[in-house]
């Protein structure tokens, strides 16, 4: 009767293991698939990050452009003024 309890626990084992073997399998590839989707995840996370540094790098330069043009904008009224300026005195001389 003991042979009978070792066979059995054998067999009891084999199907333990083979149950095993082919859970292993399907837990590998879950793990494997939440590693892909987290690291495309953190790549997504980076895509954005990038294309918001890269958003705000273009305003602050649209703004630079804007500040440079109302400045440029000044000083050709400040031109067209002395420009006046000077005609008005010219036909005063005159």
């Amino acid at each position: 009767m003991d042979n009978g309890y070792v066979i059995l626990s054998i067999i009891g084992l084999l199907f333990l293991s083979m149950y095993g073997y082919a859970y292993a399998s399907v837990a590998m590839e879950k793990l494997r698939e939440k590693r892909a989707i987290k690291a495309e995840m953190e790549q997504e996370e980076l895509r954005l990050e990038k294309m918001a540094m890269n958003k705000k790098a273009r305003e602050e330069k649209l703004n630079q452009l804007n500040k440079r043009s109302e400045e440029i904008k000044r000083e050709l009224e400040n031109l067209e003024g002395f420009k006046k300026e000077i005609e008005v005195k010219k036909l005063k001389i005159s």
